[in-house]
């Protein structure tokens, strides 16, 4: 699954034009860019967790959140929500979970609305 989750970054690293840091999707790596309100609440969440089912959806939630929260400004916090959104659905269509359609990968790169 590591792998499949690298080359959902590199492309939608390619097919963004992402080049700010990428937050490692991990437990820690999330954890320590969360700024300090976020933090607790991913603790707070993490702890409750009752499946494994639901903890790729965890992961992806605050890993998106993790990268804004990284941003040094708010055109690159953007940039990094589009790039995660990418990122987390090639991911998800690699893996067989739930897709987005190409189109709506597009959408999101372009910034327009999926037909």
């Amino acid at each position: 699954m590591a792998g499949e989750w690298q080359n959902a970054v590199a492309e939608a690293r390619e097919a963004t034009g992402f080049t700010g840091h990428v937050v490692q999707r991990t437990v820690d790596g999330i954890g320590a860019a969360l700024r300090l309100d976020h933090r607790a609440a991913f603790y707070g969440e993490l702890g409750a967790l009752a499946d494994s089912g639901g903890f790729e959806a965890f992961l992806n939630h605050w890993w998106t959140q993790a990268l804004a929260d990284a941003a040094p400004d708010e055109e690159v916090r953007e940039q990094a929500i589009d790039f995660a959104d990418v990122a987390v659905s090639l991911f998800a269509r690699a893996a067989g979970g739930p897709t987005s359609t190409q189109s709506e990968i597009d959408a999101i790169v372009t910034g327009a609305e999926a037909r």
